[in-house]
């Protein structure tokens, strides 16, 4: 089982320095500077995004972290032929499978894992077997967690979304009572032995109570982060996220 021990760690997510540099079609900001940039900050990962339609993060920014980044990678992607070919091909530091559709804006909810069960099971074998730690991004919902640990996924990380636009909207009920269910559902992963990661939407405004669960041990932000960096640098902006999740777990 997996232990509690050690660091919450913080993963940043770089996709959005990417949106920024393809709104102009040029070669800046970018997003491998920013993984370095966020290294020094206090980052324990970086997480990128290819899509299948390419809108930010592109095939050179994967090949170019995977030969530059000395953090480990979390390669966010589909389930697809297309995305496993590339993963095998760069065997990153662990790949998590998220659903996709061409028409959102962002990633809108967690993979829908126990009607696929047995293909995304077949999906995530070969991955595993290349070394890559995988993950599956679902709602804190009881049954997708059962799936994932059914097909072999090694980490489960809670779609946070929900929680957040509650908080955004005033919502203090149904905040309060979706951080429960996080909690709940990070308790019945944990006894799985399922390592258990938050990620989507979190701020300064709702990070502490989710990395004050003791049994999450990653966190992955980038949006929030990016907007940040505008006002504050990016370096600076990541700092706090680390000190507040630091404060939290302390």
């Amino acid at each position: 089982m997996t232990s509690y021990a050690g660091k919450l760690r913080l993963g940043v997510n770089i996709d959005h320095v990417a949106t920024v540099r393809n709104a102009r079609g040029s070669a800046y900001p970018d997003p491998v500077r920013a993984a370095r940039i966020a290294e020094e900050a206090g980052a324990d990962g970086i997480t990128a995004h290819l899509r299948e339609d390419r809108r930010h993060i592109s095939d050179a920014d994967i090949d170019r972290l995977m030969e530059q980044l000395a953090l480990p990678l979390n390669f966010e992607m589909a389930a697809t032929a297309e995305m496993q070919a590339i993963a095998l091909r760069h065997r990153p530091h662990a790949v998590c499978i998220v659903p996709e559709r061409r028409e959102e804006r962002t990633t809108e909810g967690g993979l829908e894992v126990a009607r696929e069960e047995n293909r995304l099971a077949h999906f995530i074998a070969p991955l595993r077997e290349a070394g890559c730690r995988v993950s599956i991004f679902i709602a804190a919902d009881r049954r997708q967690i059962e799936a994932a640990h059914r097909i072999g996924a090694q980490v489960v990380e809670l779609h946070a979304g929900a929680y957040c636009d509650f908080h955004a909207e005033g919502r203090l009920e149904e905040r309060d009572a979706e951080l429960a269910r996080m909690r709940e559902m990070a308790t019945f992963a944990h006894g799985l032995g399922l390592e258990v990661h938050v990620g989507h939407g979190l701020t300064y405004d709702t990070v502490q109570p989710v990395a004050a669960l003791p049994e999450v041990m990653e966190l992955n932000i980038g949006h929030f982060l990016i907007g940040e960096a505008i006002f504050l640098g990016l370096a600076p902006a990541i700092a706090e996220m680390r000190r507040l999740m630091d404060d939290a777990r302390a």
